[in-house]
């Protein structure tokens, strides 16, 4: 079941109270006035949950409770500023849930920060931070909180009020002395990453049992091992199992069958599954369906299915229809630790390769936990004693399991997981800390599927591929020991001296620059670490991009980023800079600079600047660490030069677009709506004020640039040029609230009206079919009443923007309804009258919905005298202020516009209507993301990281990943390798690229390609053919250099840094067959 609320008692360390709160520098949002219009899908108020920081003053100090009683009644409002990027993975029920839960994070070496900081980011009610031990040297590669200062101080209090810095809206608070499991009933989640197996034991059996269960997860990370268990009770509800929208279809036809055949239209395939459940509504003639009672899916088709339902009897199929995917809970039926670690079950894989791997070292951590408590201590780096003492005790357990033994105990393998036993590895910390912070959220909310019951993994691929002997793995009383325990002190000092550049400081970039400093990247005398972005904070930024604060809002991502950095390591030698990476910076990230790389790592949202840095990377063949979220889903691309494919090797489709007809006339869901209304935005408040100003700043520029295009487009221009001038032309409030209600009588009144008179609803199309059928909806016009409270939306949302374009004080009752109500009664709304012939556009291929004329030039040259006479009407230095779309400031109303818009045109056809907040989604084009998958795939790309500084590692060591924390699933595989090209005895790749120096001519570079046994036929540069064998006169050309040649014929501009240029050549063989050569390089001084 899934957890109840209950009165909860947090628990504080006793002491004074740190206050993390700053006003510097915070930008505060200007406030709508007066009261807004209530809907169903309003938030419920509450007080402010946060609380101020509290601190111990020393290890032992006595324990102060506090109490943070759950009301059900008062729950916390969303900050939907904050969490829309979240909102938009977990929705509204989940973000409340979360907001209600207790957890406790026990153990705060690195991965205990990484799995607090991820749920202090995601926003429960609160975080205890439980750890007995004191901040030692050795846990400085791997808790970003800690600085040198803090050696000696607990290790929860040293990290309290930096973690409580990342969300103030959550109680972060400590324990300093021994757990007893009565304490663990003070919350929802557990979560232990240094705790023995026997005590785990007990604590598990607490939990499992207690009512209501208590979720428990014990979770470690030992060098490049690491695990997590997961018990959350007997019976457990997962609400949601894939957190995925439900699948629906548009109904073709259903057929009188004992198993109903149901067919939906072609345009998208349906994404059912045979066992599926299904609901029927808005069907036409067999409306038995309409029910609402669930129905199972058998024979599951691309775009058909059956029904398990007897339909011969129901009445004939008319027209119409959706069909939609009913998500079913699921209970799991967990065992608590005792049970599941004699009987494991089936384990989450991740690496099919080491599919033998999990029972292995589901017997290593075991024997780990008995060789500490035997000892008293890890094995130690390097001692070959200790390991054979810990593959001893493998063995015995392994003798002790009869049949359910393992078959092969990797001595090679044990004793790796010996050398690192003490360590915890910043990107490993970063990796599981995303996966259990995401359980913990599981645990609390019950969305997405839970891990079920054990996840081992390991990278030994990342250790260095030479042999090392045991003084390597020897600390050096260095913040880097830990690392060195597992690496050596060679590979820690190529990593200090790396030149990297970080592509991006958002999300990825935050949590890179993180594990960077962490493990002493670019920290040494000849290391530099370059980070680029050329965007600006913002507070939605704030719940996952973890190195900015509230006062950071409106400054530099990459500065704000690199100072954050560099306090986390104070050796970190990194430069910000505020450059977006592409052709037009080439003079900032020059040659030299691409050339003194050791490696890329990019952290960008979009896949054009990712193929850009991509062709760089694979130019000046430099190792590309490729990463990117999409919500709880993520995936890392290893592209390294000679052994993978690069990243443009493979695209994914492109995304499917709506044909302009079907947007503009004939919706079918709320994306068209939305994708309509945003248009409408951009068209009326943004595009036509800016026309406006064009014509106005230079008139007779403008109007002579649009009789010289002469064509439709021109015409729509002054056309709505004209109208905002003239008919539409606002002085006071009151002409933007007459505006705002003609436009709703246009919208949603006159078109439906027309179009329903040009097309009735009995129509037929040329074939005879009737022209109203599916996906097509037919339309109803909307009556404008200021009783609801959705029409007054929008007129209040479209006449303060008007008001706003035309520079007109907005008056304080605009905002009140009843005043508005009276001044939009005071509009005057002329009747309508559908016209015959008017055309409207059905062809889904169309592009353009001005259609031509051949008086297009006459009706120009009218519109151009009526606009001169318009100008001269208006007041000396007249302009309009174009408003551009912004999603993110609630206070702007223009999402409240988009929205109203959106949802009267669905009105209009019926279609289900959506909140302001999944219209911001939908039209402003949100990516969903959260910390927890952001923290994984930088883990697992660090991970690699150690592989490439390393150098030596065949294609095999490398991984790539995709994971969705949501199922959750892991999918690791070796990169592919880069398709291969054979001529004669040379073999070359996409990574090659010839290099030809001495600044040849034409006709030396012709030989040069001859004596390899190619025949040049064409060479170009740029977009610009320097030579064709086909054109004579291109044999006049032959004894000139190839760079003069460059620039003469395309016009190149070679700066004084750049030593060469590229020309790419079409060959034959001998026997006339295309060959594909790399791209050549001539250099010319």
């Amino acid at each position: 079941m899934l957890p109840k609320k209950r009165s909860v008692e947090g628990v504080a360390g006793g002491g004074d109270s740190v206050n993390t709160s700053s006003d510097s520098g915070k930008v505060v949002k200007k406030q709508k006035t007066g009261c807004l219009f209530s809907s169903s899908n309003e938030n419920t108020k509450v007080g402010n949950m946060g609380g101020s920081v509290s601190g111990v003053g020393g290890v032992g100090s006595s324990v102060e409770k506090r109490s943070m009683a759950l009301d059900d009644g008062n729950q916390q409002e969303i900050d939907e500023d904050l969490h829309s990027r979240q909102l938009a993975v977990y929705g509204r029920e989940t973000m409340r849930r979360l907001f209600a839960s207790n957890v406790l994070v026990s153990g705060m070496q690195g991965l205990g920060a990484e799995i607090a900081k991820n749920l202090i980011l995601a926003g429960v009610k609160s975080v205890t931070l439980h750890d007995e031990g004191n901040v030692e040297l050795w846990d400085m590669s791997c808790n970003f909180n800690f600085t040198e200062n803090d050696i000696g101080k607990n290790r929860a209090l040293a990290s309290v009020q930096k973690l409580q810095e990342l969300n103030n809206a959550v109680v972060v608070t400590t324990l300093t002395k021994k757990l007893t499991k009565e304490q663990l009933s003070d919350f929802q989640a557990v979560v232990f990453t240094d705790i023995d197996l026997e005590t785990a034991i007990e604590f598990s059996d607490y939990c499992h049992n207690h009512q209501p269960s208590i979720a428990f997860i014990k979770t470690e990370v030992r060098g490049l091992f690491g695990n997590v268990f997961c018990d959350f009770g007997p019976e457990f509800t997962v609400v949601d199992v894939d957190g995925e929208e439900p699948h629906t279809g548009i109904i073709a036809s259903i057929s009188n069958d004992a198993s109903a055949l149901v067919s939906c239209v072609d345009d998208e395939r349906l994404e059912f599954q045979d066992g599926d459940l299904v609901v029927f509504s808005e069907v036409r003639g067999m409306t038995e369906l309409n029910d609402g009672k669930p129905r199972k899916i058998i024979n599951a088709r691309p775009y058909s299915f059956n029904l398990e339902e007897d339909t011969s009897e129901y009445g004939q199929y008319e027209r119409g229809g959706i069909v939609t995917q009913v998500k079913q809970p699921k209970v799991l039926n967990f065992k608590p630790l005792k049970e599941a670690l004699e009987d494991p079950g089936e384990y989450l894989l991740s690496d099919f390769s080491k599919f033998d791997r999990p029972p292995l070292l589901h017997l290593a951590f075991q024997a780990l936990d008995k060789y500490v408590s035997e000892l008293g201590r890890f094995p130690v780096a390097g001692s070959e004693e200790d390991a054979q003492k810990l593959i001893s005790i493998v063995s015995a357990l392994n003798e002790s399991l009869g049949e359910r033994k393992v078959d092969n105990i990797s001595p090679k393998l044990l004793r790796q997981f010996s050398f690192g036993a003490r360590a915890v590895l910043s990107p490993m910390a970063a990796m599981f800390g995303g996966i259990v912070g995401q359980e913990v959220m599981k645990a609390c909310s019950g969305k997405f599927h839970p891990l079920f019951q054990f996840f081992y993994f390991d990278s030994v691929e990342s250790l260095p591929t030479e042999s090392l002997e045991n003084r390597d793995f020897e600390p050096l009383n260095s913040r880097y020991d830990a690392q060195i325990s597992v690496f050596g002190a060679k590979l820690q000092k190529k990593l200090e001296d790396a030149q990297v550049f970080v592509v991006g400081s958002g999300a990825l970039g935050c949590e890179f620059l993180k594990n960077l400093a962490l493990m002493g990247v670019s920290c040494g005398n000849q290391g530099k670490l370059t980070v680029t972005d050329d965007d600006v904070i913002e507070k939605s930024n704030l719940s996952r991009q973890f190195l900015f604060r509230d006062w950071n809002i409106g400054q530099a991502k990459s500065t704000v980023a690199a100072t954050a950095a560099a306090l986390i390591n104070p050796a970190l030698h990194i430069e910000a800079l505020q450059n977006r990476v592409g052709p037009e910076t080439e003079n900032v990230f020059d040659d030299t600079y691409w050339e003194n790389l050791s490696v890329v790592v990019n952290a960008l949202d979009n896949v054009n600047a990712r193929l850009y840095v991509d062709q760089r990377c694979l130019y000046f063949q430099k190792p590309l660490l490729e990463s990117g979220t999409l919500g709880a889903k993520c995936n890392t691309q290893m592209v390294i030069p000679h052994l993978t494919e690069n990243y443009g090797a493979s695209r994914d489709p492109p995304e499917k677009q709506a044909p302009m007809c079907t947007v503009h006339s004939f919706p079918h869901n709320i994306d068209h709506c939305l994708t309509w209304a945003r248009s409408e935005f951009e068209g009326l408040l943004e595009k036509t004020p800016a026309e406006v100003n064009a014509y106005l700043s230079n008139t007779s520029e403008y109007t002579s640039a649009i009789v010289n295009a002469g064509d439709a487009q021109a015409r729509d221009k002054l056309e709505r040029v004209l109208e905002c001038l003239d008919k539409d032309r606002c002085d006071a409030f009151q002409d933007c609230i007459t505006w705002a209600r003609l436009r709703f009588e246009d919208y949603f009144s006159n078109r439906v009206k027309q179009l329903i008179f040009t097309f009735p609803e009995d129509a037929s199309t040329s074939t005879g079919a009737p022209f109203w059928s599916a996906p097509k909806r037919f339309p109803r016009p909307l009556q404008f009443t200021t009783s609801d409270p959705s029409h007054l939306h929008f007129i209040m949302a479209a006449s303060i923007l008007r008001a706003e374009t035309f520079g007109i004080p907005i008056p304080d009752w605009a905002t009140h309804p009843k005043a508005l109500a009276e001044a939009v009664d005071r509009v005057m709304v002329p009747e309508f009258q559908p016209k015959k012939g008017v055309k409207i556009e059905t062809d889904e291929k169309a592009t353009n919905l001005s259609a031509s004329s051949i008086d297009d030039s006459a009706v120009i040259n009218e519109l151009i005298t009526k606009l001169e006479q318009c100008r001269k009407n208006l007041l000396p230095g007249f302009k309009m202020k174009p408003i551009q779309f912004e999603k993110d400031d609630d206070t702007n109303y223009h999402m409240d516009m988009i929205a109203a818009l959106a949802n009267m045109r669905a009105r209009n056809y019926s279609i289900p209507e959506v909140d302001k907040l999944k219209a911001k989604f939908i039209a402003g084009r949100i990516i969903p993301a959260i910390a927890t998958s952001t923290a994984m795939a930088t883990g697992l790309v660090c991970l690699e990281l150690y592989k490439v500084l390393n150098g030596g590692h065949k294609v095999e060591d490398y991984r790539n990943t995709f994971a969705n924390l949501a199922l959750p699933l892991f999918s690791i595989a070796e990169p592919v390798p880069p398709k291969v090209f054979v001529h004669r005895d040379m073999k070359w790749t996409v990574w090659d690229r010839w290099i030809v120096e001495g600044n040849p001519t034409l006709r030396e570079l012709l030989k040069w390609l001859s004596d390899k046994g190619l025949n040049a036929y064409s060479i170009s540069c740029g977009s610009c053919l320097l030579y064709n064998s086909m054109f004579p006169r291109h044999k006049d050309r032959m004894d000139k250099k190839v760079v003069d040649l460059a620039r003469d014929v395309a016009k190149l501009e070679l700066p004084p840094y750049r030593r060469h240029f590229d020309v790419v050549v079409a060959c034959e063989d001998d026997d006339d067959n295309d060959i594909d050569i790399p791209q050549i390089s001539i250099y010319f001084r």
